[in-house]
């Protein structure tokens, strides 16, 4: 249970930081910590103790199986995570070319 909140402390530092900082960068990092936050959470929910991988063989008595589906889950949010921190910061590098900064305070007559 103490994992479970552990978490849940971690989402909120990343959002503290998404929240309360003005440097795009620092967002992009709190925005990161968010999602390794779920990332965690679902393999912790995944978790089975003393769980075998889920492959039947003839002859098998084992019904302690560990469920795949959180994993598969985990790798798929590592994949997106990736392409939106990616395209984060490349919006972030044009955004200071354009303007010289990566204030956000500083940068507030964006126009296309």
């Amino acid at each position: 249970m103490i994992l479970y909140f552990l978490c849940f402390v971690l989402f909120l530092v990343g959002l503290y930081g998404v929240i309360t900082r003005r440097n795009v960068i620092k967002i992009v990092l709190g925005i990161c910590i968010m999602e390794y936050s779920i990332n965690l959470l679902l393999i912790l929910i995944g978790y089975v103790h003393d769980g075998v991988a889920p492959i039947i063989v003839k002859g098998s008595a084992e019904t302690n199986f560990v469920d795949p589906l959180p994993q598969a889950m985990v790798l798929t949010v590592i994949v997106i995570g990736l392409a939106t921190t990616a395209m984060l910061l490349a919006i972030a590098i044009r955004v200071y070319r354009k303007h010289g900064t990566f204030d956000i305070r500083e940068i507030k007559n964006l126009k296309g």
